[in-house]
């Protein structure tokens, strides 16, 4: 809620690379830090740093991963390309939560809480590497010269 009504200006100062690699880097710590979740693990130390994390790393991600898709997109086409990003991204997602679940269910043998957390956590580690994989590929990319002034849109009032 903070962010996103500043994400222009935000992309205006870093650039939507930065944006995008910060929000991907928010999401490995997140990812890292449920890993260590127990039995008794207690919501304010474990959990919640995860998903406060999460949120983060989708507002700096989000608004710019959309910005970079469409900028130097013709007008007439900016929807395809907004809808191909939304599309990628829904498609990826369930991707990932396919092999998630996957890995979980091998992962877990028996019934009780302790085998349980095992599939869980293997589970996880899924998106941990997955949220790595993306991060190493934002930090490959170089601004295309021609990109290099972003199009910033106007906040929405």
């Amino acid at each position: 809620m903070a962010i996103a009504p500043r994400i222009s200006s935000l992309i205006a100062r870093f650039g939507t690379t930065r944006l995008i690699a910060a929000g991907l880097a928010a999401h490995v710590i997140g990812y890292l830090l449920i890993l260590r979740i127990g039995l008794h693990s207690a919501y304010p130390t474990v959990i919640l740093p995860t998903v406060l994390l999460g949120g983060l790393g989708f507002a700096l991600a989000y608004g710019p991963l959309n910005a970079a898709a469409t900028t130097g997109v013709d007008p007439s086409e900016q929807g395809l390309a907004g809808g191909l990003v939304t599309s990628s991204l829904q498609f990826g997602g369930a991707l990932v939560l396919a092999v998630a679940t996957a890995v979980n269910r091998t992962a877990t043998h028996g019934a009780t809480a302790r085998a349980l957390l095992g599939g869980y956590r293997a589970a996880l580690a899924v998106s941990a590497v997955t949220a790595v994989a993306g991060l190493v590929a934002t930090l490959a990319i170089r601004d295309h010269p021609h990109r290099t002034s972003h199009h910033v849109p106007a906040p929405i009032d």
